[in-house]
């Protein structure tokens, strides 16, 4: 169980915090001279660790960096003075946040008669009333003379053994509060470990430095540990990064499918004061402190956080806003949806998307976005957000699929009718999963590059359907390297002209396709000269005319010839002096299911 002390400042946290543990948490120079704390300290008892926050207001971006993720609360309250505004503003920063288990300690009895100990207990159930925290037991102490300190750890040793790690599946992800250097050990972070688990060995990355690294040691609540899980304060000993940036507070240490770094997401807000579109604000997001502007998606507490630099997020995840000078806490929430659409974020259909993604059970959320999108769900999206099990295709509700089906048979019917001498209808104008799923029902017949009804049948012009005995099998036997036209032409006996010419009415017909002005392809060789330039981009990231020309063995001057075909079909796309994969050969979608996406 993780602890963190609220409260406002010279309230006693340290001082109890050492009562309860026997260690010091302000460790820095400046701590011990001022006599307060500044950044967040850490103690361990047992399974129980303590995060120790600093209570004065100019800190409160150190405390929000340490109350992310913790389990349990422990309001410290001075019996001599009473409710304070750092008392007040750090409940109302845990309400926001839903923490929603906590006790109260009631320090510094020694120095009231035991009426003013009742009377600072009553003002601080008042407060607590409308709280989260509402009905939390009053503990009062003493850290100077001990008493009430005993009762207290037995409350928290009783509430550690009923707390129920409700984030323990999931991709491991850990939002980093420290990162320091040991001699002979190497680089350390330290967080709170949000979701699963990483064990000794690990390859684990930081989200937002872009670094890979290998675990070489684990603490777990200061202890030595083979394996660190969600709910625990861990200390990662990482090995071989690699990376762009150093890694520091606000970052994640992450492994498995997370979302990548983003800059603006859609969430639910609770305001506690009035906020208007676009007002700017600091957004603490685990342990980060990014500013941004809200932009209201409707009256109700949508929103979507616009960031000035990225975050790690995922759906969930808790934030909290304060004003742009970071003296006022606005509000605060939770995240619904990390990859907002680039346009139309109020739209109505997008609002109840978000309505539909807000829901905490993962099947009930599935099960409605599928009912409300017409256009089906990304499943590698969804399982990102959700902290997911990685899925990948496309899901769609029984009915919305049944209409795309009944609309692709309309489209080849409408097709027929207006084009009845062309045969079969060019296969990018359906969309690839509907189209596989028709044709392994019999309703649709791939034929050549095209599609067509089964019980169509286009008939070639006698003349045509002549040359076409004849072509045939020149162009199989030239495989992937076909004679140019004019090379055809002569072959056959034929006018180029009139070649060209038939030759273009047999590629509406699905027979033959043309990939540059100088020669056509059987659409079987085409296909196979797709699947290898998916070979060379899964293997090397990128598809160059030299490494294509080695892999398919048809020359350089053809090579590019169809590498250029391949970016006018918008099967790759050009990227300086190579071609990049933008469509992957055998991938399919899943209309009635969800192959990979695990959801429990």
């Amino acid at each position: 169980m993780i602890v963190a002390t609220a409260g406002h400042v010279d309230h006693g946290k340290t001082s109890l915090v050492r009562a309860l543990t026997g260690v010091d948490t302000d460790r820095l120079p400046e701590e011990k001279r001022r006599g307060m704390t500044i950044d967040l300290g850490f103690a361990y008892a047992g399974a129980i660790g303590f995060i120790d926050v600093p209570g004065h207001e100019r800190f409160i971006h150190n405390m929000l960096a340490g109350v992310a993720g913790i389990d349990f609360a422990l309001l410290v309250v001075a019996a001599d003075d009473g409710v304070m505004p750092q008392t007040r503003e750090h409940l109302a920063i845990l309400d926001l946040l839903g923490v929603a288990r906590g006790a109260v300690a009631l320090t510094k009895i020694d120095r009231v008669a035991s009426k003013g100990v009742d009377e600072a207990a009553a003002e601080v159930a008042h407060l607590l009333a409308g709280t989260g925290l509402r009905g939390a037991p009053i503990f009062p102490l003493s850290s100077v003379t001990g008493a009430g300190i005993e009762a207290l750890r037995a409350h928290l040793d009783q509430v550690s053994g009923t707390i129920k790690q409700t984030r323990a599946g999931g991709n491991f992800r850990l939002s980093v509060d420290r990162c320091f250097t040991i001699a002979g050990a190497g680089l350390v972070v330290t967080g709170t470990a949000m979701s699963g688990a990483v064990a000794v060995g690990d390859q684990v990355r930081a989200l937002l430095a872009g670094a890979s690294a290998r675990v070489r040691s684990i603490h777990a609540h200061n202890t030595p540990a083979e394996r660190g899980r969600a709910g625990q304060r861990v200390a990662l000993n990482l090995a071989g990064i690699d990376g762009r940036a150093p890694i520091a507070r606000g970052d994640w240490i992450v492994a498995g499918n997370v979302p990548p770094p983003v800059r603006k997401f859609d969430a639910r807000l609770k305001a506690v004061s009035e906020l208007k579109h676009w007002t700017p604000v600091h957004v603490h997001l685990g342990a980060a402190d990014v500013l941004g502007r809200v932009a209201l998606l409707d009256e109700n507490g949508l929103v979507q956080l616009v960031l000035d630099r990225p975050v790690g997020a995922a759906h969930g995840d808790r934030y909290i806003v304060r004003d742009q000078s970071a003296r006022r806490t606005l509000g605060g929430g939770t995240v619904i949806d990390v990859f907002p659409p680039a346009r139309g974020r109020a739209k109505p259909q997008r609002l109840a998307w978000l309505r539909a993604m807000e829901l905490d059970d993962d099947v009930a959320a599935l099960t409605a976005l599928l009912e409300s999108t017409p256009e089906g769900v990304d499943l590698a999206r969804f399982s990102a957000n959700r902290n997911l099990p990685a899925a990948s295709g496309r899901r769609f509700a029984p009915t919305h699929w049944n209409a795309l089906r009944e609309k692709a048979l309309a489209t080849l019917a409408a097709w027929h009718r207006d084009f009845p001498e062309r045969g079969a209808m060019p296969e990018d104008r359906l969309p690839k999963m509907v189209a596989d799923e028709l044709a392994r029902d019999g309703l649709i017949v791939r034929e050549g590059a095209g599609l067509r009804l089964a019980g169509h049948h286009a008939e070639l012009s006698a003349a045509d359907a002549g040359l076409w005995q004849k072509a045939r099998p020149v162009l199989e036997r030239g495989a992937l390297r076909p004679p140019t036209i004019a090379e055809l032409a002569t072959v056959l006996g034929e006018d180029p002209r009139k070649l060209e010419a038939a030759l273009a009415r047999l590629a509406h017909h699905g027979l033959v396709v043309r990939v540059s002005k100088t020669r056509c392809f059987l659409p079987a060789m085409v296909r196979k000269l797709e699947e290898i330039a998916a070979e060379e981009a899964r293997a090397s990231g990128a598809i160059t005319a030299a490494a294509f020309r080695d892999r398919s063995q048809i020359g350089r001057n053809l090579a590019i010839e169809v590498l250029e075909f391949f970016d006018r079909i918008k099967f790759t796309r050009r990227a300086g002096d190579a071609h990049v994969l933008l469509k992957n050969p055998g991938r399919d979608s899943h209309p009635g299911g969800a192959p990979g996406l695990q959801i429990q």
